[in-house]
């Protein structure tokens, strides 16, 4: 074998092996930082008090029935290009699994003013009970005004006319600044959960330990089939 065949196979060699490590820490550190979130919770949670369900909050937006009993946590940020390719599997899940399972969306406001502006918009259209149809309205221009290069937060404004959203009236819900103190309750639950990237998971309580759609369905499955049978 000539010396320029030897370093090329060194090389190849080489970058497989950087590769699998660089998976298994990955994956390694997915299940780390979910171990530690569900401890964090646990912890909360043995102090009882109103610190003893951090996960569910009276304010929290809710799809599917809210008597359901498979809770899907997602702390989510309407700006994030993770939760926006994720959404069509959660929705694929309750779809799957109607009146046994509900989703509590969490407000996670990690990209700065887009974010913040998201979820003026997605409370404003809450209240008019648009909260699902506004939320595929942003997740379906995200690229727009959501764009990690170039952001324009007031262009999400755009998009959300076609859902049958009030605009005037979401606007003027947006500036009283509602939203602006209800992510002040989220972003400290978020940081004492101890959520650290978007999409984050529960299910009944339990942290996804791997951010993938496959172990979602598997965890959600997991807790259907723990429900009594009638």
């Amino acid at each position: 074998m000539s010396r320029n065949a030897i370093v090329v196979v060194t090389t190849v060699v080489a970058l497989a092996a950087f590769a699998a490590g660089a998976y298994f820490y990955t994956r390694y550190d997915q299940q780390q930082s979910a171990a530690k979130v569900e401890k964090s919770v646990a912890k909360a949670a043995e102090k009882g008090g109103p610190d003893a369900n951090l996960l569910v909050r009276f304010h929290s937006p809710i799809i599917g029935p809210a008597g359901a009993p498979v809770t899907i946590v997602e702390f989510f940020d309407p700006a994030c290009e993770a939760c926006r390719a994720f959404h069509p599997y959660v929705k694929q899940i309750l779809a799957a699994h109607p009146g046994n399972v509900r989703v509590v969306m969490r407000y996670v406001p990690f990209h700065g003013d887009a974010s913040v502006e998201g979820v003026r918009i997605l409370e404003a259209a809450r209240a008019q009970g648009k909260f699902e149809p506004v939320l595929e309205a942003l997740f379906e221009s995200q690229n727009v005004w959501a764009s990690h290069s170039a952001p324009s937060a007031a262009r999400a404004w755009e998009f959300v006319g076609k859902t049958g959203l009030d605009v005037k009236r979401a606007r003027e819900h947006a500036a009283t600044r509602a939203a602006d103190k209800l992510l002040e309750l989220e972003v400290a639950d978020v940081k004492v959960v101890g959520v650290q990237g978007t999409p984050t998971f529960f299910v009944n309580g339990k942290a996804l330990a791997q951010t993938h759609p496959d172990a979602l369905k598997s965890l959600v499955q997991a807790e259907v089939a723990r429900i009594p049978a009638k």
